[in-house]
């Protein structure tokens, strides 16, 4: 049977994020800090921006599209 003394002691620590904020947890490392948390994060505070991949998806549209047009007119001069 295992030895009860293999477990890791937890210590109270307290995580400082970047923006100011203070978490109180428990954990084996201790005291130290983070550069972004729940209160600043972008998904979560509702400032997340999006990327505008509009131009990158037509671009993917045009070049495919021109593929599967050329494909469709090999394939009617084959039937010819």
């Amino acid at each position: 049977m295992k030895d009860s003394a293999n477990h890791p002691h937890y210590k109270p620590a307290k995580i400082n994020c970047a923006c100011g904020t203070i978490h109180n947890t428990f954990s084996t490392r201790g005291d130290h800090g983070v550069d972004i948390c729940s209160n600043c994060h972008p998904f979560f505070t509702g400032k997340q921006k999006l990327m505008d991949t509009a131009g990158r998806i037509d671009r993917f549209n045009k070049k495919y599209a021109a593929a599967t047009a050329n494909a469709a007119a090999a394939a009617a001069a084959k039937k010819s």
